[in-house]
């Protein structure tokens, strides 16, 4: 049976900050945006609360810092990238208030353009 792949879009401004993050952790997004769009889910992904269902975050640790990607699967026939960050947050593993924020504005405009 052959694997229905959808497509991995991207918001422009999370595309901009995808190609600011070091190569290899694109590298292991990109493996893990690829499965998304197989059907499947990476060991590196889990749903994000608060936002809804089908919004996920992609968590990977470089050196001492940790970098995150957040996609949506309920957005239309597309996965969908939100918003990619270096976690600048120093105490707790929670995302901070702020890019909480982006996500949500950002689902909104989204979800108004695809209507």
């Amino acid at each position: 049976m052959p694997i229905l792949t959808r497509n991995i879009s991207w918001i422009k401004a999370a595309k901009k900050d995808f190609l600011k993050l070091p190569a290899s952790v694109r590298y292991d997004m990109e493996s893990a945006l690829t499965l998304a769009a197989e059907g499947l889910k990476s060991d590196s992904a889990k749903p994000m609360t608060g936002l809804g269902t089908g919004v996920f975050e992609i968590t990977k640790r470089y050196r001492t810092d940790t970098y995150r990607s957040i996609y949506a699967l309920k957005i239309g026939d597309d996965i969908w990238v939100i918003h990619a960050f270096k976690k600048k947050s120093k105490s707790g593993i929670s995302t901070p208030k702020e890019d909480i924020d982006l996500i949500k504005d950002r689902i909104k405009q989204l979800k108004e353009l695809l209507k």
